[in-house]
This record gives structure tokens, sequence and C-alpha cells, in this order.
């Protein structure tokens, strides 16, 4: 009887369940299988035992460059687009027009074309005369620049695009949080003469600790990801990471590995190796952030 009276709901989730194991779980374990693997995509693969991860972590000096690039800009972009996102929060959080209208135009990156973005990024930073960075530039008599073929300035450029394309979501997060709390708090802290900035420091920030948390895990894992960016970028005639691979990031490292010189097995490698790293990084925030809720 139990059976006969889920099997409609059974029926109705199995296309759902097909299409999450053909295009989700199979590949997945694929992946998983070929990371053990010497494979090329055409001859069959053969087992290798840890060989990959070995090589990965001890011996590849690009895989320790595009960690390094990957974590740096991680630090950036995380710490500024949470920082601007809950300024903006707190700026435009009321219901008014102008508030409307100003969430509006910071949100629009979060819901436009990453690869449009990327040739407009790449159209501000070119070195030609209509590059619009040293059309600025040159209005102060400041001479041209290369921004895309100095290494140095290729992680905080990266870092420009990822706080201007992700500050929008962030800020629509963190308004939901600061419009929840309840205006009971404001009120009496208000009563017993607390200023605006205790207001803020004592009540705001202390409410808004799990909102705080999702937007720095979804931040972390989409700047881990990173790959329209650097490829359209900033990619190069021989390089997939920009002059001397200093725009080199672990998604892009492996494209180039997988997709260009044919190691799919390394290159499924290295994609499990950044699933653990994610993993690892989002578990430290969470129970930092746990311990920070305890004290």
């Amino acid at each position: 009887m139990r059976l006969r009276r889920a099997l409609p709901g059974y029926l109705m989730l199995l296309p759902f369940a097909v299409l999450f194991v053909g295009f989700l779980v199979w590949p997945l374990l694929n992946s998983l299988y070929f990371a053990f693997t010497d494979y090329n995509g055409v001859r069959p693969p053969t087992l290798v035992g840890f060989d990959n991860f070995r090589r990965l972590w001890f011996e590849d000096e690009r895989f320790r460059t595009a960690l390094v690039n990957s974590f740096v800009y991680v630090a950036g972009a995380v710490t500024l687009t949470t920082g601007l996102a809950l300024a903006l929060a707190v700026a435009f959080r009321g219901t008014s027009w102008r508030d409307r209208i100003m969430r509006t135009l910071f949100f629009l990156p979060a819901v436009t074309s990453t690869i449009a973005v990327a040739l407009i990024w790449r159209w501000i930073f070119t070195v030609e005369d209509f590059g619009l960075a040293n059309t600025v530039v040159g209005w102060v008599g400041v001479e041209p620049v290369q921004w895309l073929a100095t290494p140095s300035l290729t992680i905080p450029i990266l870092v420009v695009m990822a706080v201007w394309g992700g500050c929008g979501y962030g800020m629509v997060i963190f308004v939901a949080g600061l419009n929840a709390i309840p205006e009971e708090h404001y009120e009496s802290a208000r009563l017993d003469g607390a200023t605006a900035w205790q207001q803020f420091w004592y009540i705001t920030l202390p409410q808004l600790k799990p909102v705080t948390t999702y937007v720095v895990i979804t931040s972390l894992i989409s700047a881990f990801q990173v790959f329209e960016a650097v490829y359209i970028v900033f990619r190069g005639v021989s390089s997939v990471g920009g002059v001397q691979d200093s725009g080199l990031m672990l998604v892009p490292y492996l494209y180039d590995m997988g997709f260009t010189k044919f190691q799919l097995g390394y290159a499924s490698a290295i994609a499990w190796s950044l699933f653990i790293i994610i993993f690892i990084v989002s578990m430290i925030q969470l129970r930092v952030t746990r311990a920070l809720r305890e004290l």
C-alpha cells in the first residue's frame, strides 16, 4: 500500500532523476576515474594511480603559479566585493525610487553576459588608441600604459572586474538581510543614546552574520572558478594566463591542460584538486563564522 501511494510521485521524479544521473552524477564519476589515469581523449585511459596528483602538487610549477594567483585574486575580490556590497546595501536599502533605480543599476552586471562584459573590459584596457583607460589617462598628460602586458597589473585588473560584476548581487542579498532586522532593535538603541556607528556595529553586523556567510562563500566559489575574464581579456598567443602567466588561475589552467594539450586525465586531477580546495576553504569559513557567533 505504501509503495502504491508513493509510486505516482516516484514516476513524476523519474525524468529529473534520469537527467540528474546522466548529466551530473555520471560525468562526475567519470571525471574522478580519469583523474587516476593517463588519458588524451583518443586512446583508452590507462591507470596511473596517484601520479597525476603527485606531479600536480609537487612538480608542476605552473600549477603553483595558478594556485598562488588564485588565492591572491580570491582574497582581494571577495574582501572588496563583500565590503562594497554591504556599503551599497546600507546606502540604498530604502523603498524610494532613487534607491530602487540605484539597486537596479548596480545589479545589472550580475545579469549581463559574462562574455560581453569581458570584451568590454578588454576594450577598456587595450593599448590601442581607442582604449578607454589610456584615453582617460591621456587627458592628464600620462603616457599610454600597457595595461594587459604588465604582469603587476593583471591581478588588480581582474579584481576590479570581479568587484564591478559581483557587488550588485551581494548588495541585493544584504538588502534582504537588512530589511529582515526588526526595527525595534534600532529604536531601543536610539533610546539608549547609541550613535549610528554603534547601531551598525552592535546590531546590524551581528544580525547579518548568516547573510554575510552566504555572500562570502558564494563569492569564494565564484572567484575560484573565474575563467571568462582571464581567457578573453588576457589570453595571449602562447599562454592562456597572459604575460608570464601573471593571470593564470586554476580553471584556465585546467582548460589549457585538458583542451589545448589534451591531457584529460591530468585536467581531471586539477578539477578535483580545485573541488577539494573550495570545500576546505568553505568549511574553514563556516567554522570561523560559527566560532564568532558563539563569542
